[in-house]
């Protein structure tokens, strides 16, 4: 057990050592972080984006949920596979985390 934590905070620091940020959003720069910058910031803050963590599954729900109650558009099949991969990526799940991420039944009603 206590290999496989410090194996984990060992990738955690490699990971902030080799991952730059956008100075404005808090965005981890790689691939498609243009395209979440782009089509996020317009309606909430890069911080709730940077707060979240989840897996892909769990990313797309938030997606969904923001298309079906909050008035987020349609994203063509390339724009939202590159969205998600990216944040699937960047912002995944962490092990030892307060809380799991809030599923759809427990989100607001609009």
């Amino acid at each position: 057990m206590n290999r496989m934590l410090i194996l984990i905070l060992i990738t955690l620091m490699v990971n902030d050592i080799t991952a730059k940020e956008d100075s404005q959003t808090g965005l981890i720069m790689d691939t498609g972080w243009e395209l979440v910058r782009a089509n996020c910031g317009g309606c909430h803050s890069y911080g709730i984006i940077t707060s979240q963590r989840s897996d892909r599954q769990g990313w797309e729900e938030m997606i969904r949920w923001m298309q079906s109650s909050q008035n987020l558009w349609q994203f063509d099949l390339k724009t939202e596979k590159t969205i998600l991969d990216y944040l699937s990526k960047s912002y995944p799940p962490l092990e030892g985390r307060r809380r799991a991420p809030i599923t759809k039944t427990l989100m607001p009603m609009k």
